[in-house]
Parts: C-alpha cells; sequence; structure tokens
C-alpha cells in the first residue's frame, strides 16, 4: 500500500470502515437475540402451574383431558352414623323399628332405660343402622332413581363402588340405604353390602352417592347393581334438621386433579336453634359427571343461630381428575 495512490488507499480505508460498522451491528443482533432467548430464573411458564379455583360448587369448564390416575392407598369415608329419631303422639316402639328397618331388639339396645309400653311424646330415640332380620314387614321404600354404579380400584386391588341416588321428590328423603351387588361376567353374585347414606337426609332435587369397598381379591371384570333398601319421605313438621346456608364457597382444584380443596362458611337460616350436628359432604365428579371422591367435614363444636363456622377440607378422586365438586349440607 506504500506505493498505493491517495485515491486508492482512501477507497480501501472507506471499506475497511464500512466492514466494522456491519460487524459491530451483527455483533448486537447476535447479543439482543441471545438474551431473549434465556431463561428466566422464575422458571416457564405453564397455563397448569396453579389451582383452578371457582367461587360456587357448579360445573365449571375442564382444562385437561381424562387420563387413569394411580389408585389411593385408601379412601377417607366416615362411618355409619346412627341419628335420632323424635318420639310423636300414637308412636309405638315396634311400629318406629319397623320404619326405620330396625330389629325391635336393637332399638332397645340402643336406648338403654327405655320403657317400650311409656313412650314420652317429644323423647330423642337412637336409631341404629342396620337391616331388619326378625321377620318383621318393613315400609316400602321410595322409589329413588339411580342414577349410576361405578366402581374403582384401590391400590391393595379392592374395589370402592359409588351408587348414585337422585331425589326427584318435593320432599326431603331420609334414612337412605342400597345393596350393591357385584356381579362376574356369567352374572353370578361375587360380593354384595349395604351403603348407607353419609348423610342422614338427601333433600329435594338433590344427588348423593352411597359408598360400599370390596376386599380383595376380585375377578377382574365385574359388574355392579344396585337396590334401594330404605328410602323414607320426611314429614314437613318434622323439626330435627334446621335450615342452613353454606357461605363464600371456594372450591380449588390441582393440577393434575387429583385433589380439590374446599373452603367456606356455614350459617343457620333460624334465629332460635343451636345445631349439635353439622356436616358438609363434598362429592367429586370428573368431567363425564362421574363419581370419583367423596368426603365429609364434621363440625367440631355446635353451631348457634347467631355465629358462623369455617370449614376447610380436601376430596381426593379415587380415579380420573376431579372436574367440578358438589356440597351438600345437614344441620340438626
Amino acid at each position: 500500500m506504500d506505493g498505493a495512490s491517495p485515491e486508492l488507499r482512501e477507497h480501501v480505508a472507506r471499506g475497511i470502515i464500512q466492514g466494522m460498522r456491519r460487524l459491530i451491528f451483527l455483533m448486537a443482533v447476535l447479543v439482543g437475540l441471545t438474551a431473549c432467548g434465556g431463561k428466566s430464573d422464575l422458571g416457564p411458564a405453564t397455563p397448569f402451574a396453579s389451582p383452578r379455583p371457582y367461587q360456587t360448587a357448579t360445573p365449571a369448564a375442564t382444562l385437561f383431558v381424562v387420563t387413569p390416575l394411580p389408585p389411593l392407598t385408601e379412601m377417607l369415608l366416615p362411618t355409619p352414623t346412627p341419628f335420632t329419631y323424635t318420639v310423636a303422639a300414637g308412636d309405638t316402639l315396634s311400629g318406629i323399628a319397623t320404619r326405620f328397618d330396625v330389629r325391635l331388639d336393637d332399638l332397645l339396645t340402643a336406648n338403654p332405660g327405655l320403657s317400650p309400653t311409656a313412650l314420652q311424646v317429644g323423647a330423642l330415640l337412637t336409631i341404629p343402622l342396620g337391616g331388619n332380620t326378625s321377620g318383621e314387614p318393613t315400609p316400602t321404600p321410595v322409589p329413588l332413581a339411580i342414577l349410576q354404579t361405578d366402581c374403582w380400584p384401590s391400590a391393595e386391588g379392592g374395589l370402592w363402588c359409588f351408587a348414585l341416588a337422585h331425589n326427584n321428590y318435593a320432599e326431603i328423603i331420609e334414612n337412605l340405604s342400597m345393596q350393591i351387588t357385584l356381579l362376574d361376567d356369567s352374572g353370578q353374585e361375587i360380593g354384595s353390602q349395604v351403603a348407607y347414606g353419609l348423610l342422614n337426609i338427601l333433600p329435594a332435587g338433590r344427588k348423593m352417592p352411597l359408598a360400599a369397598f370390596f376386599p380383595a381379591p376380585l375377578p377382574a371384570d365385574v359388574h355392579p347393581r344396585a337396590q334401594v333398601l330404605t328410602a323414607i319421605r320426611l314429614s314437613a313438621d318434622d323439626l330435627r334438621y334446621l335450615p342452613i346456608a353454606l357461605q363464600n364457597t371456594l372450591v380449588r382444584v390441582d393440577w393434575p386433579g387429583r385433589t380439590a380443596h374446599v373452603t367456606g362458611r356455614a350459617a343457620l337460616t333460624t334465629q332460635s336453634a343451636t345445631a349439635g350436628t353439622l356436616w358438609v359432604l363434598g362429592v367429586a365428579y370428573d368431567q363425564y359427571g362421574h363419581v370419583v371422591g367423596v368426603r365429609r367435614w364434621n363440625a367440631s363444636e355446635p353451631l348457634k343461630a347467631d355465629s358462623i363456622l369455617a370449614f376447610d377440607f380436601l376430596v381426593y378422586s379415587l380415579s380420573a381428575p376431579i372436574d367440578y365438586l358438589d356440597l351438600l349440607v345437614e344441620a340438626r
């Protein structure tokens, strides 16, 4: 370049300067692209990273495809609980036993000190749960609709079976029980159990599952059947059950739908009573409307007319992901 003309040296210098400018521009572009593609400290965002809350127990839009999930090791269910009956004018002990499908001896055992010939109007009797084996006539149950009977496997090879009852009457139904039977492919019975309602009553127009567990071993293919055993229409003047409302209920379903977290408050809608017993029942359904889990919350203290009790519990799925939850409540 020492012997080159001034014009040539100037042309070469301009070319070098333009080349450096292009190189600097490309480096800036590469740095910008690298910064945009870098990982954040918060991690990648996913559409199912947090629970899906909804304010009421009505069905919510599903965000996932139903796939089988590993079975739970156990199912948290309350044991059948005896309930009470208020003696009315004209009642006899044998008539009460017949009405509730229990043996007279069992009724006397559940009420020590009771005089069969001197019932007091207004007295509270404990009604034990169980079938009538005395050969006495039993009342014909209300023909409730059974919407579905499904069974889900447990971890040890048994089956949890749910029979979903629907009260399509204008009255409350009390003392609900069913016989759930398992049949094999040839129609032979391989097991049968009595299932009781997880609440003593089923309000008009509502649905409630009755559950029974069948231990292993069981055949690979079984077919459940359910038959209503007891279902009694509650008289309008029966004051044992108190009107109650649920407030601020919130259900959060986690991903992938294995657990539902239920919170809310319960308050009596009457001003002159106290509920010694308060139950809130959560029923989990999949996106096809099949029962996949239940859980009953029991209040640990009485609920007075001027107070509010908060509830907080979990409902677990035995099968497909939980899509929505329905809540039932009972106060006595």
